[in-house]
């Protein structure tokens, strides 16, 4: 936790700004329960996601601090995150020999303390839903395979389910400890029935609320930019191509990032692009490690690789296209598995031989995530480091235009907008926010020429709830003229579908 101190003196930053400043659900005591009821994201910006625990958790920080007071919870929860990670090497990888128990506990719980790919998810506000969604999944592990206790770890996997949609994972990771002999002896077949039917029981329960609540509100923004007009076999190219950045930032997270979009990270449209040939090695990688640990026998090892895969699958692309190419936030459960195959790696390795080699990761990595942390201290932050470390992509000026517009400067908003445009031309939001500044600019007859090429690259469609997004945004930035005129377009288009 010392590591994320400076977090402490962050604001509310990104996603921050529509997620709890501006939610009057998390402004009101009765956002602890009504968070239940509605989806993660306002319904004026389209209402998808379900994480209603994440959200009753900002509306009690909302009654008893600041910014600092959620950072401080945050941080909390990272503390939790790390010793949890210590326990299962304790347990798993200890076998009951007491200098191995510290050896695999110090590596596991002091490698994911400091590991500088978790900044995303500690230093920024709404990353709690990874933490919390990583307690509580480690926790319902633990419950499974260490304390054969059904009750337990059903309860937190609800908990985990109701954080964040990754919890999903939790059955997967319980069966391969099983499969693998980690951990308590694998329960008996009635046992293991008993669970299955739990797991069902709640994934339907989980499933049919999340739909009802989700039914009513448009599912926008639900694939991520650059996989825009690709066939399916391109998508998971495209993502297996992606797997580099998933190794790099797993073994070695030198170079951050707060975004992965177009034209930072591009296409993949055959099997011959290097950037696929790169991301194949880097899974033929894993798998050649995964064979060599069960041929082995090291089953402690062989867990933790194949936890790192089935934690990162909701996201990975492979099986449906997700709202993000690649996220550093969503690396923090997957990160688990990687610490507990380090813990079985250095279990036999001497004290001696291992506390400098320990240490020198431990300060590095911690110097790395501290020096990280005030990216995210504001939304210029954030801005600026878009800027910076991912020059090629067109979320930085997007950021720049959207900042510009809200400090009321849209000479400068048009400008960064149209520079957002010459990267990217395929987010049809550029065009409305565009068209916002030159409102504001006073080139009205401007608006219908720049709004003209919206109908062919809304992303990710030109539905009329899109404009209606588009015009809460508009009013949220002051821009009642704007508003008007996108609300009375999806009037239209709503008619014309009709």
């Amino acid at each position: 936790m010392v590591v994320y101190l400076g977090a402490l003196r962050n604001h509310f930053a990104w996603d921050d700004t529509q997620i709890i400043v501006k939610s009057d659900l998390v402004h009101a005591w009765s956002g602890l329960w009504r968070a239940f009821t509605v989806p993660y994201w306002p319904g004026d910006w389209g209402g998808f996601l379900y994480r209603p625990l994440t959200v009753a958790s900002f509306a009690l920080d909302w009654h008893l601090g600041g910014p600092g007071w959620f950072h401080a919870v945050n941080l909390v929860w990272h503390g939790a995150a790390s010793v949890l990670v210590a326990l299962l090497a304790a347990r798993w990888v200890g076998a009951g020999d007491a200098a191995a128990e510290i050896r695999a506990a110090l590596a596991a719980g002091l490698v994911f303390a400091v590991h500088p790919v978790h900044v995303e998810a500690v230093a920024n506000v709404v990353g709690r839903a990874e933490l919390m969604a990583a307690v509580f999944s480690v926790l319902s592990v633990y419950a499974a395979v260490e304390r054969d206790s059904l009750g337990w770890s059903a309860v937190a996997w609800i908990g985990g389910l109701l954080s964040k949609e990754n919890a999903a994972v939790v059955p997967a990771l319980v069966g391969l400890a099983w499969v693998l002999g980690v951990g308590r002896a694998r329960p008996a077949g009635r046992r293991i029935v008993r669970y299955v039917v739990c797991w069902v029981m709640i994934g339907a329960a989980y499933g049919a609320i999340r739909a009802v609540v989700l039914h009513a509100y448009p599912q926008q923004f639900n694939r991520a930019p650059v996989f825009v007009g690709l066939s399916g076999w391109q998508v998971r190219l495209t993502a297996i191509a992606a797997l580099s950045d998933f190794l790099r930032l797993l073994l070695f997270p030198l170079a951050l990032r707060v975004d992965y979009s177009p034209n930072e990270r591009t296409a993949v449209h055959s099997v011959s692009d290097p950037a696929f040939l790169v991301g194949a090695l880097a899974l033929l990688c894993w798998g050649a490690l995964v064979v060599i640990s069960v041929r082995r026998k090291r089953k402690e090892a062989a867990l933790g690789l194949l936890w790192i895969a089935a934690a990162y699958a909701p996201v990975a692309n492979l099986v449906f296209p997700a709202g993000v190419i690649m996220a550093e936030r969503t690396l923090y459960l997957p990160s688990v598995g990687l610490c507990l195959a380090l813990a079985a790696w250095v279990r036999r390795v001497e004290t001696r031989v291992l506390a400098p080699v320990l240490a020198l990761v431990v300060i590095a990595g911690g110097v790395r995530s501290a020096l990280r942390v005030p990216v995210w201290r504001t939304d210029e932050h954030v801005m600026l480091s878009i800027l910076e470390d991912s020059p090629d992509s067109y979320r930085g000026p997007m950021s720049a235009g959207i900042i510009y517009l809200e400090e009321h400067q849209p000479a400068k908003a048009y400008d960064a907008l149209d520079s957002a445009i010459a990267i990217y031309p395929f987010d049809g939001r550029l065009y409305l926010l565009k068209a916002h500044a030159a409102f504001q600019t006073g080139r009205s007859d401007q608006v219908d020429s720049i709004l003209a090429p919206v109908r062919k690259t809304c992303l990710p469609g030109c539905g009329a709830d899109f404009y209606g997004v588009e015009a809460a945004l508009a009013r949220q930035i002051g821009d009642q003229v704007m508003a008007d005129s996108l609300e009375a377009y999806k009037a239209r288009k709503s008619l014309k579908q009709q």
